[in-house]
């Protein structure tokens, strides 16, 4: 087994290290959300935490792993009799990305059900992690379904399986950390709400820290074991702090004045429900006990709104989190702090004498409340330790920057960029047909999940057995196979893999027009705050969406595909318009696109969203007509079966109808922009549906004619 990087020579990051430290101290906090850039020593920082974690008495034998002083009544490996006992270290069980519900939450044991006759219950990694830490790297790339079922255990204590005949609870109690970069998409705020505190980290951009975070880490790859030597020290007296913080815990008291201030902090910042009220009070008392006090400050109410809100005050993915310093201190200023306790202690000497990045300790904000260890030892420093990149983080891509306006193009010059209008609900736009992409909620897919619709033989490894369809396919050879006892002899090809019907998500890519035509500032914000609304409906199906805009003499790709809606909506907002209308290269963009993204990604099939007028007046560098290259680039669009919707953005009492007859070459229908909303786009999917079916059939015909 490798040296794990130790907690305490991880440089600053000192609200990441005490988020990771309260929960250790008390895990009903809820677990942590880590989120920033790569490189910023997230997965790192968690996976040194467990080394800190004091070791657990277990029952021995015990899959469930029960404290022996109070074991779970309900364990299936129970009832346990009392008096023998085992110590092993804490665990960290990590779930990989792509883990199957069965490995999470446990399953009926198929091998001993078929062969013995007997139900017997195989469990998963909930069980694994009971009285340790759950991690979920990268958790927003997991599939909803497995972030449900883990939230819940989370919140409850308890997993609970119904299947196959198989009913079992046992305990699930852990330090649920996830760690997150939100270039990659965003969790949604329901989900949100179930960790109990978020940090936002980021690389330092100061040389000095920069050259510290190398340093140590050269050192940690040239010598692990001599590395970790020297910060031995540091690492049992962090350990020996969280123990006492444990055992202080019971006696911190809560008092009315820290109540109140939790209550008037969450009903200020307008947080839904009251979750974040228990968090912060649990948050309060952690920070108290781990500086060693016996009564809740309002310092330690004040950090604990820090780490607990922030996430909790998104309503969709576009709102920035974050938290109103000035505020906060204007809620709490109005309920003064009780004339403290005598404490019992002083606080204990060691991990957080050393000063923070601001000149006080590591702790709360005013030097005092909930320190982290420093960063003593044989090198010094303030930088984030990024293991997985020894190398400076690279440099933020920049934006892209708009063409520039062309001589003699028409259309007027390029203006400034408008504030899109107030995004509202649309209606559900989908691909038509069945497909095999990952799990998401707009077009009807075969997934690994959702209802149940037949079974078939496995196409390569069996992932999800259909029990009744395989018992039925062995039941009639049991005679032949001279079946003597209670099991069912079964052979590799009596196995049936169920088929199942649920929802995908898509590649939505949008094509924006941004020349001249477009230019009213009235129109171009309503046109921001259509493709805004179907950004928000793409956020909440789970889909991948890109940005191409057309203007001038060019497509330019704005925003490759990704699941970061919110990049994609900030792209949008600084789009500025002006110049011609080269619409032929906006959809021929299109096409090379979505051509990549079929060798990337076969199976996530695309819609295409073109929101314009409509009009042609420059084909780019091709060549030729302006209208009729850009039918023929919607025709190669529509011959590759991409399904596809006209956002007709056309005004006025006079119309043309030059969006329409684009959705026709496309194959798809048009909508105007009032008709996008949702209780006006009645009828939309099935036109999507069967404009691409007539589309089809027309192709056909045509080549059979031919």
């Amino acid at each position: 087994m490798s040296t794990p990087y130790p907690f305490t020579a991880v440089v600053g990051q000192t609200d990441l290290r005490l988020a990771l430290l309260l929960n250790a101290v008390s895990p009903a906090v809820g677990g942590v959300l880590v989120r920033g850039e790569k490189g910023t020593a997230k997965s790192t920082a968690v996976r040194a935490l467990s080394a800190l974690l004091p070791q657990v008495d277990v029952v021995p034998g015990c899959r469930f792993s029960c404290a022996p002083a109070a074991p779970d009544p309900a364990c299936p490996d129970g009832p346990h009799e009392p008096g023998s006992t085992a110590a092993r270290p804490a665990r960290m069980v990590e779930l990989p990305v792509g883990a199957s519900e069965d490995r999470l939450v446990g399953a009926l044991d198929i091998e001993r059900a078929l062969a013995e006759g007997v139900k017997a219950f195989e469990p998963g990694l909930l069980a694994d992690a009971h009285r340790g830490i759950l991690y979920v790297d990268e958790v927003n790339l997991l599939h909803d379904h497995l972030i449900d079922l883990l939230l819940d255990a989370a919140a409850m204590g308890a997993s609970y399986v119904e299947r196959e005949g198989v009913s079992v609870r046992h305990a699930a109690r852990f330090l649920l950390v996830g760690t997150m970069n939100p270039e990659e998409g965003e969790l949604r705020p329901q989900l949100l709400d179930r960790f109990g505190l978020t940090v936002e980290v980021a690389a330092s951009r100061e040389p000095e820290q920069r050259v510290e975070v190398v340093r140590r880490r050269l050192a940690y790859e040239d010598d692990p074991a001599g590395f970790a030597a020297r910060w031995a020290g540091d690492e049992h007296e962090v350990r020996a702090r969280v123990v006492a913080a444990r055992a202080l815990l019971p006696q911190v008291r809560l008092g009315d004045t820290a109540l109140l201030q939790i209550a008037a902090t969450c009903a200020g910042f307008e947080v839904d429900g009251m979750r974040a009220d228990i968090v912060m009070a649990r948050t309060a008392t952690a920070l108290a006990a781990w500086a060693g006090r016996t009564s809740v400050r309002k310092e330690d109410v004040r950090q604990a709104a820090l780490l607990a809100l922030p996430h909790r005050r998104r309503r969709n993915p576009f709102d920035a989190p974050g938290l109103d310093e000035d505020k906060l201190d204007e809620i709490l200023d109005r309920f003064p702090d009780e004339e403290p306790e005598p404490e019992p202690d002083p606080e204990p000497e060691g991990p957080d004498d050393g000063g923070g990045p601001d000149g006080g300790p590591d702790g709360g904000p005013d030097g005092d409340g909930g320190g982290v260890p420093p960063q003593g030892g044989p090198e010094t420093g303030h930088a984030p330790d990024a293991p997985e990149e020894t190398a400076a983080p690279e440099a933020e891509a920049p934006e892209p920057q708009p063409s520039a306006p062309q001589a003699g193009s028409g259309g007027g010059a390029e203006q400034a960029a408008v504030r899109a209008a107030e995004p509202f609900r649309t209606k559900m736009l989908s691909v038509p047909g069945l497909g095999e992409g990952a799990a998401g909620r707009r077009s009807r897919a075969r997934t690994a999940h959702g209802r149940t619709t037949g079974a078939q033989r496995p196409r390569g490894q069996l992932t999800k057995l259909h029990l009744a369809a395989t018992v039925h396919a062995a039941a009639p050879h049991q005679k032949a196979r001279g079946r003597a006892g209670r099991g069912l002899v079964v052979r590799k090809d009596d196995l049936r893999q169920a088929t199942r019907e649920g929802r995908e998500g898509n590649l939505v890519l949008f094509v924006v027009d941004a020349s001249g035509s477009m230019a009213a500032r009235q129109r171009m914000g309503a046109v921001k705050g259509a493709v805004l609304s179907l950004l928000l409906d793409a956020y909440q199906r789970r889909d991948k969406v890109g940005l191409i805009t057309f203007r001038g003499a060019g497509a330019e790709l704005a925003l490759p595909p990704t699941s970061s809606v919110d990049a994609a909506a900030a792209r949008l907002e600084r789009l500025p318009t002006g110049g011609r209308t080269p619409l032929a290269s906006g959809l021929l963009k299109a096409h090379e696109v979505l051509r990549i993204e079929r060798l990337r990604d076969p199976s996530r099939r695309p819609l295409l969203v073109v929101v314009t007028d409509g009009r042609a007046t420059s084909a780019g560098a091709v060549g030729g007509d302006p209208r009729e290259l850009a039918g023929r680039s919607a025709r190669l669009l529509a011959a590759d079966g991409t399904a596809s919707v006209v956002v007709d953005c056309e005004s006025g009492p006079v119309r043309l109808g030059l969006a329409g007859a684009l959705a026709a070459d496309l194959g798809g229908p048009a909508v105007t922009l009032d008709g996008l909303r949702a209780d006006s786009l009645a009828g939309l999917v099935k036109n999507v549906r069967s404009a691409v079916t007539d589309t089809a059939l027309s192709n056909s015909a045509t080549r059979r004619a031919a």
